[in-house]
């Protein structure tokens, strides 16, 4: 019987060996070729070389990604095997476009001869449902299913038969996407308020990351955990705990500028919280003994958003 379970998400490039090898470098070469004098040849000889260590370079690339200096991470790309998931996410997979290439199983060329490559969600299958809900679901899509074959032995060709499958239907996906989309998509689509399959699947793609790269894989979280704080609609009454929402925080900042939020030893909210944002200046350790000015701390620093603000 199909079931949730069989959702799946591979990277199939880079390897490991690669991803150790030259990611890391690339990005290394990116952020110290905006601020440094050097060639980027040059740079790019010292990192991959290790004459900069790794923990350096992964410094320098967390500040400069912390700045909202996203091109940087535009440079490395990572290919996934998708399969086993419904026409209802790959919908929703697609619509991210900025720095994604999309393969899709056709079912115009593809004549579908199993009956069974569709999910039943589990709030339908493990459900405790009346009337036989459930039974009623997995008839319809059967019936649904049948009929197409029948309409392929009547000599319907399959770009027309195809109308009568549901979004339950199993699709398989190539999908190529930059490490900057990545964050992006990861940070939409891991939030607590995701629909559940593609919540699912983008698990399984921070899973994968984490395989071959412990620090690309930090980076994949809910938009939440780099904001500070949720900006979902539909956690206004603040369900998901992860982190306050938006009105809260908003709340605060508004008692501690009003003077309704009294400091006592030393502030109530610290100069690194999201809510007391400003601009400042510090030094970044480049890696070679050279320093490199980094702006850290804007209001509007989302290496998640793929539009967001570079800083040169």
């Amino acid at each position: 019987m199909p079931t949730t379970s069989d959702v799946s998400a591979k990277l199939i490039f880079p390897t490991k060996e690669i991803v150790e090898e030259y990611y890391l470098p690339i990005i290394y070469t990116a952020c110290r070729t905006c601020y440094s004098e050097q060639l980027p040849d040059r740079i790019w000889d010292k990192a991959v070389s290790r004459t900069v260590a790794d923990e350096k370079q992964q410094a320098l690339v967390r500040k400069v990604m912390e700045s909202g200096h996203g091109s940087t991470i535009e440079h490395v790309n990572f290919t996934f095997a998708i399969s086993g998931v419904t026409r209802t996410l790959s919908h929703q997979l697609v619509r991210h476009r900025a720095g994604t290439a999309f393969d899709q199983q056709s079912q115009r060329y593809v004549s579908f001869k199993d009956r069974d490559n569709y999910t039943i969600p589990d709030s339908i299958a493990k459900g405790d449902l009346p009337d036989d809900l459930a039974g009623q679901f997995r008839s319809a899509v059967d019936s649904n299913l049948e009929l197409y074959g029948q309409l392929l032995q009547a000599e319907v060709p399959a770009e027309d038969a195809r109308f009568i499958f549901p979004n339950a239907m199993q699709t398989n996906l190539i999908m190529t996407v930059n490490l900057r989309q990545l964050i992006h998509m990861s940070g939409l689509r891991l939030c607590t308020m995701a629909q559940w399959e593609i919540r699912q699947l983008f698990k399984q793609i921070r899973h994968e990351i984490f395989r071959v790269s412990p620090f690309f894989g930090s980076f994949l979280a809910p938009k939440c955990v780099p904001l500070g704080y949720c900006d979902e609609m539909g956690n206004r009454d603040e369900h998901c705990r992860i982190r306050p929402h938006r009105d809260t925080v908003m709340a605060v900042w508004e008692a501690y500028r009003s003077g309704e939020l009294a400091e006592t030893d030393g502030p109530v909210v610290p100069e690194t919280s999201p809510f007391r944002p400003r601009l400042r200046r510090v030094p970044v350790d480049g890696g070679e003994g050279e320093t490199m000015p980094i702006t850290v701390g804007a209001p509007d620093a989302s290496v998640g958003q793929a539009g967001g603000s570079d800083r040169v």
